[in-house]
């Protein structure tokens, strides 16, 4: 991110700490499956339900940076806690390794576009620096 502009005081603390708390594509999977396996066995949820659900998805999944496979775990709990048939989970199943890598493609971006935003709000971006690197690589 320093190569792109940021600052490296700001790119070393948001990175670590993005990967803690800015589990975008976690979140995101774990809300569709969720919403899937509900549809799937006819389970009517009010926007109501849904957000509530988004909300222990976004609480549940802060621990699971690190692990590989751990957020089918996590849906798993998740699932159970709300009333929707864990047994859903089989449908999911097979595709979730695949799904694991594009989680964590989105979580990387997230990150990535966190420390240019911080650091255009801080305004501390370089904007020559960024317009050499993306020169340099075309």
């Amino acid at each position: 991110m320093e190569a792109y502009g940021a600052p490296k005081a700001i790119s070393s603390f948001v990175i670590p700490t993005g990967y803690s708390f800015n589990l975008d594509g976690s979140t995101l999977y774990q809300s569709i499956a969720a919403i899937f396996i509900a549809q799937l066995y006819g389970i009517e949820m009010s926007i109501s339900q849904q957000v509530i659900l988004v909300v222990t998805l976004m609480i549940t999944s802060k621990g699971i940076a690190g692990v590989p496979g751990v957020s089918f775990v996590v849906l798993l709990a998740t699932l159970g806690s709300v009333g929707i048939p864990v047994e859903g989970l089989a449908f999911i199943a097979g595709v979730d390794r695949i799904m694991d890598m594009a989680r964590t493609a989105l979580n990387v971006v997230g990150n990535a576009l966190a420390v240019l935003v911080i650091s255009k709000w801080e305004k501390q971006y370089d904007y020559e620096k960024a317009a050499a690197y993306e020169a340099s690589l075309k």
